[in-house]
């Protein structure tokens, strides 16, 4: 995959597109410059006070009317997911673009040893939430012309690694979940559906996970979002099915 340049100031014009975890870190990063690039943006996450930061944030620089829908993945429902499309739907009527970024990543332990109740949020928040949101969400974003969906997954879910545990197999779950949506969604061709691995990148649950490595080592999350507009935009049309790494669309 070549570097990637937006190819219009304006690239999302028009698109609405929902991110979860949208309070800190990468998927702040992202609403903002989803938004920057013309895109109505509905901010999904766990804590409302951060949510209403990036929305007056987003208001500041001038973005579209963005949207707020707070809620704790460890704790929703198919009802929860249910009501989040029928608002997406009143408010907005379709769906561009789904980015599932909201993550757990739980604790570094052997297998025999991980904590269960762990490992059952940490599925729940990993997997069958974006499971739930995108099923709930699929009558959206079959009323876009262009619809993108792209999981989050990591390097621990496509190469096991010891100690990662519920969030490694979490992330082997969420490939397979892309791969077999693309698969059913192949002959469709008005959604796209990949996966994306953004890497060592200076978040919060970086920080928790690897407490003594060097910042100065880490790609702030503004760095890579070249990789998030190409596959949020129209750029990105007919690539589906893909496992991908966000360096690989740096410079």
């Amino acid at each position: 995959m070549p570097a990637y340049t937006p190819s219009s100031k304006l690239l999302l014009a028009s698109r609405q597109i929902l991110v979860t975890g949208a309070g800190d870190g990468i998927g702040r990063a992202a609403a903002l410059a989803f938004a920057e690039h013309g895109a109505s943006v509905i901010l999904l996450g766990r804590t409302q006070s951060k949510l209403e930061k990036v929305y007056d944030e987003i208001e500041r620089r001038g973005g579209p009317q963005a949207a707020i829908l707070p809620l704790d993945l460890s704790k929703a429902g198919v009802a929860h997911y249910e009501q989040v499309a029928h608002t997406i739907e009143k408010e907005f009527g379709r769906l561009d673009g789904l980015l599932h970024n909201a993550a757990d990543a739980g604790t570094l332990t052997p297998i025999d040893l991980y904590d269960t109740e762990t490992w059952y949020r940490v599925m729940q928040v990993n997997l069958h939430a974006p499971w739930l949101l995108t099923r709930a969400c699929m009558p959206l974003l079959r009323r876009s012309p262009d619809a993108s969906v792209v999981f989050t997954s990591a390097d621990v879910g496509r190469h096991g690694r010891a100690y990662w545990g519920a969030y490694g197999v979490s992330c082997f779950g969420v490939e397979g979940l892309m791969q077999i949506m693309a698969a059913e969604l192949a002959t469709a061709g008005k959604i796209r559906i990949n996966s994306l691995n953004p890497g060592a990148v200076r978040t919060g649950m970086r920080t928790r996970m690897y407490p003594a490595e060097a910042a100065g080592a880490l790609l702030n999350p503004e760095e890579i979002l070249p990789a998030y507009l190409y596959l949020l935009g129209p750029d990105s049309h007919g690539v589906h099915g893909q496992a991908l790494n966000a360096k690989d669309f740096l410079r």
